[in-house]
């Protein structure tokens, strides 16, 4: 199993990136997928959500109107387009799959993790 993320990067406070995760070695379509991130020195947050059919999304209140999640089931590919960075949105940003839904978000508790990439915001 395998969930590359990729698209980080340096971004000035407003500007956006587009964020990639592409797996393999298991059944895409049977698996919601998240987003999550972690700071230096904290915990991680859950960020944004995506049902397998991705028609329908979620978000964490911070990001709610400035992030979109999306996936591709022909390329088992999730997206996270992130607009308005902000220096608050600089983190090691993950992805993540999971068979238990948006609940899983919860207590972090997804079947498979990426090894993340790191998104900085700053001028």
């Amino acid at each position: 199993v395998q969930l590359q993320a990729s698209g980080g990067g340096l971004v000035q406070p407003g500007g956006s990136l587009r964020l990639s995760c592409a797996t393999s070695g298991f059944t895409f379509t049977w698996y919601w997928m998240h987003w999550i991130r972690q700071r230096p020195g904290e915990g991680f947050e859950w960020v944004s959500g995506v049902n397998i059919g991705g028609d329908s999304t979620f978000y964490e209140d911070s990001v709610s109107g400035r992030f979109t999640i999306s996936r591709d089931n022909a390329k088992n590919t999730a997206y996270l387009q992130m607009n308005n960075l902000q220096p608050e949105d600089a983190a090691r940003y993950y992805c993540a799959a999971a068979q238990r839904g948006l609940s899983a978000r919860y207590n972090h508790e997804y079947d498979f993790w990426g090894q993340g990439t790191l998104v900085t915001v700053s001028s």
